[in-house]
């Protein structure tokens, strides 16, 4: 291997240095790798690291077993340049130093902070931009029944959470650039994958209203309604009823203003 490598773990994990991508195939091999890279630069304990390999039945030679898996690793990270591992055996357990190399999922985390601030700030162009290169670092889920033990379901569970809000912070600097036509579908589908994002319906029901189409608008409005209803016997949040309010006295306020 060359100088720096990438890690991919916002879908199945890869190891990408210039042209090479590689993989691995046995899947507990993977998954030791991605729970070290999710905690990269800190020691985990060889307790949690059996527990997210074999979860809560582990096999009796599980520590031998890890040894053998840790090996495995340091040799597929082997570079001719480089003396030492970045996988290093540390009381009580392991950890992966990253040293110059990147992680994905770093970098996603540092495009939506600057993506937030343009927002912000009003800058939506740099924006849209900002978010759209955050979510082109997103493969895939990582593989649902890899997840055995805490940490990974935990990483898992934050990506997906920190992709949504991604995606309602770009939906939201692409209607203040005018662009709600080319929202509405992508917007009813999300809103059927996550009927109880009260933030995805306000989008929605917004992009309608701008399109002319009032009264869809106001259904979003009451099949979530029902929906919140029904699932968490809740009323829609202060955002939503005001967007209802709002499109049924068509007030100036939801009309576009494009900054100059």
């Amino acid at each position: 291997m060359g100088h720096i490598v990438r890690y991919e773990i916002m879908g199945p994990l890869r190891v990408v240095e210039g042209e090479r991508k590689l993989t691995i195939r046995a899947r507990k091999i993977e998954v030791l790798l991605t729970v070290l890279l999710v905690r990269a630069d800190q020691v985990v304990p060889i307790d949690q690291l059996i527990a997210e390999i074999w979860g809560e039945y582990p096999p009796r030679r599980a520590i031998a077993g890890l040894h053998v898996y840790v090996s495995q690793i340091r040799k597929f990270l082997r570079r001719p340049n480089q003396s030492e591992s970045p996988v290093l055996t540390r009381p009580p357990g392991y950890v992966l130093r990253l040293g110059p190399d990147r992680l994905d999922f770093h970098c996603f985390e540092r495009l939506v902070c600057e993506g937030r601030d343009h927002l912000r700030e009003r800058r939506y162009q740099q924006a849209t931009a900002t978010f759209e290169s955050a979510l082109d670092l997103w493969r895939d889920p990582l593989l649902d029944d890899v997840c055995h033990g805490p940490i990974l379901e935990g990483f898992q569970t934050w990506l997906k959470e920190a992709r949504l809000e991604c995606i309602e912070m770009l939906t939201d600097s692409r209607l203040m650039l005018g662009r709600h036509r080319e929202l509405v579908s992508d917007l009813y589908q999300l809103t059927t994958e996550h009927p109880l994002r009260e933030a995805l319906h306000r989008q929605l029901m917004l992009a309608l209203y701008r399109c002319g189409r009032r009264a869809d608008a106001l259904h979003v409005y009451q099949a979530a309604r029902k929906t919140l209803n029904e699932e968490l016997g809740l009323e829609p949040c202060r955002a939503l009823q005001d967007m209802q309010r709002a499109i049924l006295t068509s007030d100036d306020r939801l009309e576009l203003h494009v900054p100059a």
